[in-house]
């Protein structure tokens, strides 16, 4: 056997080329089709972000009209789709296994036309499939979607069955531009392989929500939630982070596989939230927060100088999203939603210039066995 380098989970090992989202880790970096993270999340309504990153470009207003006309008439599900997801329900599932599912039958009762359609109804299909097995799951009925209502506003109505306020929707509008992409995350890299091998985008979709399943890629911010109502019941942030680090536990929100500083995205949703809980939210569960973030900092830079633990995106994802009122429960299937913009842009990109994603593995198996019958084992 030959000796050669293992790059383990393919650690800095360049696979693709991409004009879809850039990270510095070592500056803090995010750009987004060439914008600045701040400035598109900001700014940009949901669609018009979807639209950059599938074409490089911003829609014109009439483009943008379009696109969102296009979105919105793929945003009903078929009978069939409903009924899975009403056994799935009374089957109490967890609600990304239900995403999961709801994914793969997303064609059902639609026809598409090629890759580009396909990504309008993955997009489209997304909040409705969550928001119907949300409220099927608490014994409700789906609530039809609006097409008068943009894609933020539309998955809060759907969830409430309530119009949400301008408030609501542009926090909501922030998050979802805010995670929309991030370079070859474990999700992201799992539709390029299954898209690569010229599959369609639904498969290559449904793998994706897979990998953003697992605990380790999507499934933090509700723990991060749960340990910031703790410490606001408690009014204790300094003793609650200690008793954890004197445990040698994880400090949930804190540390990035990319980022040796402060998460860019946390920046943006730090911002967002103290904007939201200004207008009316709970303006004491946020000044928590900041506490938190600013004493678990503090304390893990005087115990682990080693380390570079910063806040994560997940930190204030927890915090946002707790104000507008989607249930911790949610938190993963409401960042599928923003990241299936993501995962369609780079499907698309990978089959305008596609070569099959096929690794090498380095063999450390055994060798020269002789082959014995079963009588004589």
């Amino acid at each position: 056997m030959t000796d050669q380098t293992i790059n383990e989970g393919l650690e800095n090992v360049i696979v693709a080329e991409t004009r879809r989202s850039y990270i510095d880790g070592d500056a803090g970096e995010l750009v987004i089709a060439g914008y600045p993270l701040a400035e598109l999340a900001e700014h940009a309504t949901f669609e018009e972000t979807v639209f950059l990153l599938w074409n490089d470009r911003l829609p014109t207003a009439e483009e943008l009209a379009s696109f969102r006309a296009d979105l919105a008439a793929y945003r009903d599900l078929s009978d069939a789709t409903l009924d899975l997801l009403r056994a799935a329900a009374a089957d109490d599932a967890d609600p990304m296994d239900a995403l999961r599912m709801g994914v793969a039958a997303a064609t059902l009762g639609h026809e598409t036309d090629g890759p580009e359609d396909e990504a309008r109804l993955l997009v489209a299909q997304l909040p409705t499939i969550v928001a119907a097995y949300w409220r099927l799951r608490n014994g409700n009925e789906p609530v039809a979607p609006d097409g008068d209502l943009s894609h933020a506003a539309n998955y809060l109505y759907m969830l409430t069955g309530e119009k949400p306020t301008d408030a609501e929707t542009r926090g909501l509008e922030t998050y979802l531009n805010s995670v929309v992409d991030h370079g070859l995350n474990a999700s992201t890299f799992s539709g390029r392989a299954i898209v690569s091998t010229e599959t369609d985008l639904v498969s290559a979709v449904t793998g994706a929500v897979g990998a953003l399943k697992g605990p380790l890629h999507g499934g933090a911010p509700g723990p991060v939630l749960d340990m910031l109502l703790d410490i606001h019941n408690s009014g204790d942030a300094a003793g609650y982070v200690e008793d954890k680090l004197d445990e040698g536990e994880r400090i949930m929100g804190f540390g990035h596989r990319v980022y040796n500083v402060r998460d860019p995205r946390a920046a943006v949703l730090s911002s967002a939230a103290e904007s939201f809980y200004e207008s009316g939210g709970e303006r004491a569960f946020f000044e928590t927060a900041k506490t938190v973030e600013t004493t678990t900092t503090d304390l893990l830079s005087e115990r682990r100088p080693d380390l570079s633990l910063a806040t994560n995106v997940e930190f204030y994802t927890a915090v946002l999203l707790h104000g507008i009122g989607i249930p911790s429960e949610l938190f993963t299937t409401t960042f599928a939603i923003a990241r299936v913009g993501g995962w369609t842009a780079h499907c698309l990109e990978q089959l305008d210039d596609n070569r099959i994603i096929r690794p090498r593995s380095a063999y450390v198996g055994g060798e020269n066995r002789e082959w014995q019958p079963v009588e004589e084992r």
